[in-house]
């Protein structure tokens, strides 16, 4: 590896941890990363879209988005934001999920808001360790393990304040039927792929069942059965060396030239591409 001010690089030119201070307007228009990613908004009130969610917020708060997830700011706070990313090749969070449960909570997670809420010490203790951090990428040759063991105490810090939010933090009420719904997605999504599919499951008017899932999660039966799709093809493109025919086959489509349009459509890159930015996983080879 070489390093840069504030970022380190691999051989090859990739970004693999990078820290920078932006303002709010760099994220007026939607962006996507092939790389996990983090924006600490110190203050102000705003709106954020991640994907297809929408979701108001007022700071201080922390968002997280996974590699090519398209993010950007409908409204914005006047303010600037710290912007922390980090490649899968620089810390993997599916390896590492004994040490920081992060991996579908609060990266991966269709269901969940992106983000968490922060109260002014837990936010003067995440800028404190950011400092910390910033002040090792500037060394002239920054320690790897030090750098690692910042994230991964960010990580785990923000995983415990999700867990211990209050369900009314991330959604307003349990609702049993859309409890449900969401189960019934977990083991269905490969062959059920249209919203009547579950409607019927739970016993609703399909109208109703449209209603009542965006009302509570924030988006179409729709929108949910096909980001479920594409975060198992991004799983199996990131996480396997399974071939694109053998990942397409996988999730029962038609053919591998179907599955690349869909991903794309979805994600903005084809699947080929996908898995040349966020790289292969080393939990690929420990499995095989």
């Amino acid at each position: 590896m070489k390093y840069t001010e504030k970022k380190i690089i691999s051989v090859s030119g990739a970004p693999l941890l990078s820290l920078q201070q932006i303002s709010a307007k760099q994220l007026g228009e939607p962006v996507s990363y092939p790389v996990y990613t983090i924006l600490l908004i110190p203050k102000g009130k705003g709106s954020f879209q991640a994907d297809f969610g929408n979701f108001s917020f007022e700071g201080p708060v922390i968002f997280f988005a996974t590699p090519f997830q398209t993010i950007y700011f409908k409204e914005i706070p006047k303010t600037k934001v710290m912007l922390l990313q980090f490649h899968g090749d620089f810390y993997c969070i599916a390896y590492h999920k004994s040490e920081v449960a992060c991996n579908g909570l609060l990266f991966n997670n269709i269901f969940l808001e992106p983000s968490i809420k922060l109260n002014l010490q837990e936010a003067q203790s995440f800028e404190h360790l950011l400092g910390q951090l910033k002040a090792e990428l500037n060394q002239e040759q920054p320690n790897e393990a030090v750098l690692t063991a910042y994230l991964q105490l960010f990580l785990a810090q923000s995983s415990r304040i999700k867990l211990k939010s209050k369900p009314s933090a991330i959604q307003p009420v349990k609702e049993e039927l859309m409890e449900a719904f969401q189960n019934a997605l977990e083991e269905n999504f490969l062959n059920l792929r249209k919203p009547a599919d579950y409607a019927e499951l739970l016993h609703l008017n399909p109208n109703t069942f449209t209603k009542r899932c965006k009302r509570y999660f924030g988006k179409t039966p729709t929108i949910l059965i096909q980001e479920r799709l594409i975060l198992e093809a991004k799983k199996q493109l990131h996480l396997t060396r399974k071939s694109i025919k053998e990942v397409a086959y996988a999730l029962n489509f038609e053919d591998e030239y179907y599955f690349s349009r869909f991903f794309k459509k979805m994600t903005g890159v084809s699947p080929q591409i996908f898995r040349e930015k966020t790289g292969i996983s080393i939990v690929a080879d420990l499995s095989m």
